[in-house]
């Protein structure tokens, strides 16, 4: 009699810590689609294990208390139609977040089957946390209540950039050169619209989009920028095509100044080197050598972990403002995180920064950066080993940089 009076009162206090344990606690699973393997593996790596270097701070500072996030990585081989293959098969194993980048084309397509995913299938809807992919559309005419926006658009990123060139009187003759598809057409379109507007004087001497991810050998394109006399190169180019225009421009050595996007990413900054000092800049979210080298503690981990450069701040702006909706929402389901995240005003390694409820775009600084030696005091951090990094040369804050948007977004009930 003891003994079973013992085993009902273990079970009513089992029941009693199950009842008073979050319902809600569980893990929340994201599913990194973005290459991993051809010829822009280098930086799908690089930004998976960014995520799940975030995830891991996350667990242990208990950004989501109750949670753990776990990240996992599915190869699209930077492909629109493989998205949606691996979209299904992360569908199918019950991920509910999906985490996307490289390439405007793969997110569009990835907006446009969650949309319908989510119509078709209440109750098992999917939240698409964007973290680099920045054509202006997906915020604009694409916009979707499911998709959040972690980096700057193409927009957001020029108006910075041009800000800051148009200041440069030496600069006569601009060349643009792109990839050609949604992000390059942006990027060119963008360039020649606002240096009009701000610099009328300058003239655009050549203009040329190339197939992404398929060229080799971008010694004939530099021939064309260093024949048209150009003063100045603005490209949108990213992972291998960056690293081998600058290859090119290096080997021929091209005086035109650099101004790009994605000038830290993998790969590049090795291509660079010393050659490229004082005359290759970048307009990004964020640089470790900032203002008060915030976020430097994530950097030394990462790079005593990996032996590689933690460089992409959207991926730790992403996973913060999760917690914060699971936090809000006291739930994981991703309608109600969600509404929880739209609006949020939170504070990032970049500062403070806003989840802009009408479009689900981030409005953050932006910095201008150059490459040089590292100095020890405002350039402490290298990349790739090099022993050159970046300088800031301009933080401009997020009102400067923010553009108008035409959402018209529809949202669920």
């Amino acid at each position: 009699m003891k003994n079973r009076s013992r085993s009902w009162t273990l079970a009513a206090a089992l029941s009693a810590c199950l009842l008073s344990a979050p319902a809600w606690a569980d893990v929340v699973k994201i599913a990194f689609i973005d290459p991993l393997s051809g010829p822009f593996a280098p930086v799908g790596q690089n930004l998976l294990r960014s995520f799940q270097s975030v995830a891991e701070i996350a667990n242990r500072e208990k950004w989501a208390p109750g949670h753990t996030f776990e990240v996992v990585g599915f190869d699209n081989k930077a492909s629109p139609q493989e998205s949606l293959t691996v979209l299904k098969s992360a569908i199918d194993q019950g991920f509910r977040y999906i985490a996307q980048g490289n390439g405007s084309g793969a997110a569009g397509a990835l907006i446009e089957a969650i949309n319908k995913h989510n119509d078709r299938n209440p109750g098992q809807e999917i939240v698409f946390l964007n973290y680099a992919a920045v054509d202006p559309d997906l915020t604009n005419s694409k916009c979707s209540f499911w998709h959040f926006r972690f980096d700057a658009n193409s927009d957001m990123k020029m108006e910075a950039l041009t800000a800051y060139l148009a200041k440069d009187q030496s600069v006569k003759k601009v060349y643009i050169i792109g990839q050609n598809y949604a992000h390059g057409h942006q990027v060119t379109r963008a360039a020649k619209a606002y240096l009009k507007r701000k610099r009328p004087d300058i003239e655009i001497v050549g203009d040329d989009l190339h197939p992404i991810g398929s060229v080799k050998d971008f010694s004939p394109y530099v021939a064309k920028i260093a024949a048209s006399g150009a003063d100045a190169v603005i490209t949108g180019n990213w992972g291998s095509d960056l690293a081998l225009l600058v290859k090119a421009a290096r080997d021929a050595s091209l005086k035109s100044k650099f101004y790009t996007f994605y000038a830290y990413t993998t790969g590049v900054p090795t291509v660079m080197g010393a050659a490229a000092a004082d005359f290759v800049r970048y307009a990004g979210t964020w640089n470790v050598n900032n203002e008060t080298f915030a976020g430097k503690e994530l950097v030394e981990s990462f790079k005593k972990k990996f032996n590689d450069d933690f460089y992409a701040l959207t991926t730790y702006s992403a996973v913060q403002l999760l917690g914060i909706g699971i936090r809000q929402a006291k739930s994981t389901d991703p309608v109600k995180v969600a509404f929880a995240m739209e609006g949020q005003k939170f504070k990032t390694l970049n500062g403070d920064v806003d989840m802009r409820k009408t479009d689900h775009q981030l409005q953050q600084p932006i910095y201008i950066t150059t490459w040089v030696k590292t100095n020890g005091k405002d350039v402490k951090f290298d990349q790739e080993n090099t022993g050159y990094g970046w300088k800031t040369e301009q933080k401009i804050d997020a009102y400067v940089a923010s553009q108008p948007t035409s959402c018209n977004m529809k949202r669920p009930s």
